[in-house]
């Protein structure tokens, strides 16, 4: 059953992000507006578009996060490969997950430093590069 709803959840957040899923939206709304004056406007006219969009909202917003949850999951993995793989890189950084946000924060303020450090350097070398390129169209 749980494989199911994934492959499900998978299919209709795909489907919903189409082309094809944005015009039939458009015609639905579309068509309620244009009943608006067969019916005056009236509250049990308003409460269809409101009632329908609002489950559909609550349904989507699952099925959405279903599928968001898995692209994380698949994300991390590869991240956590690529880091076991590069000889040098901080392997710690395959359990960023399960540290605390203080902890997190003590990094990105880490990598801030870093960069601050860094970064002329680097803007130096993309000077270099750029003089080189320009010199060689020449």
């Amino acid at each position: 059953m749980k494989e199911q709803f994934r492959e499900f959840s998978e299919r209709m957040a795909c489907w919903t992000g189409t082309y094809w899923a944005f015009l039939l939206a458009l015609v639905v709304v579309a068509a309620w507006a244009l009943t608006g004056p067969i019916f005056s406007y009236s509250d049990t006219w308003q409460l269809v578009i409101n009632t329908g969009t609002t489950i559909v909202t609550f349904l989507m917003v699952f099925l959405i996060q279903n599928t968001q949850n898995r692209e994380s999951q698949i994300t991390a993995l590869k991240l956590d490969e690529l880091l076991r793989a590069v000889q040098g890189a901080r392997t710690g950084f395959v359990n960023l997950e399960h540290m605390t946000d203080e902890e997190l924060e003590a990094i990105r303020r880490e990598f801030e430093r870093l960069r601050e450090k860094f970064a002329p350097m680097l803007e130096d070398d993309l000077a270099h590069v750029e003089r080189e390129i320009a010199t060689r169209r020449k």
